[in-house]
């Protein structure tokens, strides 16, 4: 320990002194990359290639991604007016990952939103197959271990979202829609 502590002090000296002896010498340190050219000129070049990429319109998300992110918004507005209590939305694990999470009385409501432009094939709620209610039952674990494994119900309730012209057409919340996948149980 006592020669980590060392190599510590060392080091806090010998910047100290370099401190010091710009402060003697009035010029000021400008930090160098691995090329040898200032940092200021990277961060120049870098600040102009993001403001050239947001005006090109590079920088925006994909189609996909701002049609869910609206769906979530426009879910979480919904389930809040059918008096529902907001928790957190895009709640992560190494696991997967759970739209939103609300409670409802003495529940805890793990909600999974689906947004589509179209329902011309199948309903949006048919993408949530048995391997996505695996994770998101592993998911909820997990969020459960968080809270401290509390005695509390818990469901998993379905959003359908509809988008005409980056709109919401229509919205289908689906209470209770799936049970915990085999061979999980909780309570």
């Amino acid at each position: 320990m006592n020669h980590w502590l060392a190599g510590i002090k060392k080091v806090a000296r010998r910047a100290a002194e370099r401190l010091e002896k710009d402060k003697q010498n009035r010029q000021p340190t400008i930090e160098k990359d691995w090329l040898g050219l200032p940092c200021a000129i990277w961060f120049t070049a870098m600040a102009f290639l993001d403001r050239f990429k947001l005006w090109r319109g590079e920088d925006k998300l994909p189609l996909h991604l701002r049609h869910g992110a609206a769906g979530e918004r426009a879910a979480r507005e919904h389930l809040k007016k059918n008096g529902l209590k907001y928790l957190t939305a895009n709640f992560r694990t190494d696991r997967g990952e759970i739209d939103l999470v609300f409670r409802d009385g003495d529940c805890l409501v793990f909600v999974e939103v689906k947004t589509r432009s179209s329902e011309s094939w199948v309903r949006p709620a048919a993408a949530v197959n048995a391997r996505k209610r695996l994770r998101l039952t592993r998911c909820a674990f997990d969020y459960l271990r968080l809270l401290r494994n509390p005695p509390i119900k818990i469901r998993f309730d379905i959003v359908e979202v509809l988008l005409e012209d980056g709109a919401v057409s229509e919205m289908r919340h689906l209470p209770n829609t799936f049970t915990l996948t085999a061979p999980f149980r909780y309570g």
